[in-house]
This record gives C-alpha cells, structure tokens and sequence, in this order.
C-alpha cells in the first residue's frame, strides 16, 4: 500500500497549505441540526429499499429474518433472549448491507476482473458467513434443550 510522505493532518491546511483546497469544505457534507438528520434517515431508507430492490441475498434473508424476529419475541424464554435473538437476525441484515455496498462499489470501479476486488468481495461474503453461523449458534443455544 502506497502512503504520501506528507499526508494531510486534520486542520494543518493538507499539503496545498492553509488557503487551500483541503480546508475548503466538501460540498457533499451536510452542514447538521434537524435538517441533515432528517435527509440521513431519506439516504437509511433509500438504501433499505434498493438492497429489497436490486439484492436477492437481502431478500432472502429479510423473508426468513421476519418471521424469525416475531418468533423470538414469542418463543425465548426471556427478554434476554429474545434481545438476544433478534440481534443476531439484525446483525445478519447488517452485515449483508454492507457486503452490497462493498460488492456495488467494486463493480462501479471496475467491470474486469481485478484480484483486489475479488479479494473485496470474497471478504465480505466471509463476514455475511459468520453472521449467518453466529445467528444460527444463537438459537441453537437459546432453544438447546
């Protein structure tokens, strides 16, 4: 991995000095109060529909994720439980979201096929692999006779 010699530091000025670019703030980033919080909960829920719209692995595991989540709350033995649970369907959810976004991304940069881009995707399908297998530990400890 490459690194500059001279890498900009938080409030220095970056390397073009105290008037330049780098203290100019982006016109992406959102200004805060109210407003921005109400514009990041539109960006949450456009995200949210366009993994149901665009992701069949998100689909399937929103479908079996459901009802698994109201059966948790029915079915545990405690609230704990329950909490315990429900967290580890969301975590599926999760990490399955940001696995999209990292394989969306990879194929935004590039069509071909690149060995750092598969390594991208291949850890994060790893990662919605542990979700999946931690989920499934924990109902098997919860409901364990």
């Amino acid at each position: 991995m490459k690194t500059l010699k001279n890498p900009a530091k938080p409030g220095t000025g970056g390397p073009t000095g105290p008037a330049g670019p780098a203290d100019a703030p982006s016109p992406f980033k959102s200004r805060g109060g109210l407003q921005r919080v109400w514009r990041a909960a539109g960006y949450s829920w456009a995200g949210l529909r366009s993994a149901v719209r665009h992701e069949a692995a998100f689909r399937q595991e929103l479908a079996l994720g459901l009802p698994l989540l109201l059966l948790a709350w029915v079915l545990a033995p405690t609230r704990w439980q329950a909490l315990a649970l429900s967290a580890s369907i969301v975590l599926v959810w999760l990490v399955e979201l940001l696995n999209s976004a990292v394989e969306a991304l990879a194929d935004a940069v590039s069509a071909d096929s690149h060995p750092l881009l598969g390594r991208a995707k291949d850890l994060g399908s790893a990662a919605v692999f542990l979700s999946l297998a931690l989920c499934v530990a924990t109902w098997a400890v919860v409901f364990w006779p």
